[in-house]
């Protein structure tokens, strides 16, 4: 039964997607949602997007969880987050995002604008394919190209945790030299004041 499998695999809030629901055909499991959505077990976010309702701890209506759309819509294809999501994700600011920007092989134009569920995104098309051996460095190269706009650290504890970022996630500058050449002229200078030259040249 969908109802029993769907409680065994996915948490409440987190979104279902119809292609991940195991049946005979798609015309089946898309009446068996719409009936286990009028039964109110299952809650319909938008076309072909559920979740499993719930109350917060206010008592109100939960809502999907709007990371997990991003991770399993944009992310497992390829992507990353861009925009102050990204510079913010790595401590170069406080500031919360009120967009989410995505970089995302699932992205058909250059840009997109959608509001899921309350929420505004940004869909990009990437400069280049994302995959397991560049997402790191096209992801820094995105962080180095708009930094200069959102970092609230400057001097040498800006370069410090340049230096630690880059040492975390193992940045390979190999990759990133194939790759820079797409991107604004402004990462070069970006890349020179947080004391990385080196590694580039």
């Amino acid at each position: 039964m969908i109802y029993d499998y769907i409680t065994k695999n996915f948490n409440k809030g987190e979104p279902i997607f119809l292609n991940e629901i195991p049946g005979s055909s798609k015309e089946v499991i898309r009446q068996e949602m719409k009936r286990l959505t009028d039964e109110g077990k299952l809650e319909r976010s938008f076309n072909g997007v559920y979740f499993i309702p719930y109350k917060t701890i206010l008592g109100t209506d939960g809502k999907m969880s709007i990371d997990k759309y991003i991770e399993k819509k944009y992310f497992t294809v390829g992507g990353y987050l861009t925009g102050i999501s990204l510079v913010n994700k790595y401590g170069f600011t406080s500031q919360n995002p009120s967009v989410y920007e995505i970089c995302s092989n699932e992205a058909t134009t250059k840009q997109r604008k959608l509001e899921i569920d309350g929420n505004n995104l940004i869909i990009y098309k990437p400069l280049s394919l994302i995959t397991k051996d560049n997402i790191k460095e096209l992801e820094f190269l995105s962080l180095m190209s708009i930094i200069d706009k959102y970092s609230e650290l400057s001097g040498i504890e800006y370069r410090n945790k340049l230096r630690e970022y880059v040492d975390n996630v193992g940045i390979n500058f190999n990759v990133v030299r194939e790759y820079i050449s797409l991107f604004p002229a402004v990462v070069y200078k970006n890349i020179y004041e947080g004391g990385l030259m080196n590694e580039l040249v």
